[in-house]
């Protein structure tokens, strides 16, 4: 090997990096990175999978749309607050626990952009990137043991592929981009109850969502009163 030169590692991807390695490089260079465009289904900490589409930076600042499978609802966060505007069945769906409020309030929220309680964290997780990668990356076990696989291309950007396989059919797989920065290309949870594939694209590209009109905007909290949903 050391009769090929400086140019040895040309034709492989991180040299002779290990997966564990690559895979924590890449984990981290997402973190860093100031913003990203994440698109497909992805997994909330309930355990449920919910159909995502948006771009978020490091201030939170976020917009796109999700699927929860039960309504589907456009998303931005901007200035500290959540903003959402839910189809009907979103909204009969979010509010099915309490009947009685689901029949006055939906109305009023038809084609209106509803300012979300604070304290609403099901959906605002979707909109911290930090927190998003983190939770990939919450148990480090999961990314320890993998395999290097070969390289394919993910959205026309050359990635290698990391594998796994953990407990039952369930494999968890990791594709890293092989030039500039080694961010998270794809990520994928194939088997299992809840299969989830999520797309990370147009790193550090500017999220500027705008604030919804004030006559476009209803307050939740004040709607359903003061108990948000």
């Amino acid at each position: 090997m050391a009769g090929c030169g400086d140019d040895s590692g040309d034709d492989k991807p991180f040299g002779d990096q290990s997966a564990d390695a690559i895979a924590a490089k890449a984990v981290e260079a997402t973190k860093q990175a100031k913003s990203v465009h994440m698109q497909g289904d992805a997994r909330l900490e309930d355990g449920s999978t919910v159909a995502i589409d948006v771009s978020v930076d490091q201030e939170k600042n976020c917009q796109g749309t999700i699927d929860t499978g039960q309504g589907k609802a456009e998303v931005r966060h901007t200035g500290a607050t959540l903003y959402l505007r839910g189809d009907e069945q979103y909204w009969q769906n979010s509010l099915k626990g309490r009947p009685g409020a689901a029949r006055q309030v939906v109305p009023k929220l038809q084609g209106k952009w509803v300012k979300m309680p604070a304290s609403d964290a099901a959906l605002a997780g979707v909109c911290d990137k930090q927190g998003f990668i983190s939770a990939m990356d919450e148990d480090k076990s999961e990314r320890k043991g993998m395999k290097r696989g070969s390289t394919t291309e993910v959205d026309g950007e050359e990635a290698l592929q990391l594998t796994k396989k953990t407990s039952g059919d369930e494999s968890l797989g990791l594709y890293v981009a092989t030039e500039d920065e080694p961010y998270i290309l794809k990520s994928t949870s194939e088997g299992g109850k809840n299969p989830s594939s999520v797309t990370f694209s147009d790193y550090n590209e500017p999220v500027r969502p705008e604030q919804p009109p004030a006559d476009e905007t209803v307050d939740l909290q004040e709607l359903s009163g003061g108990q948000g949903a």
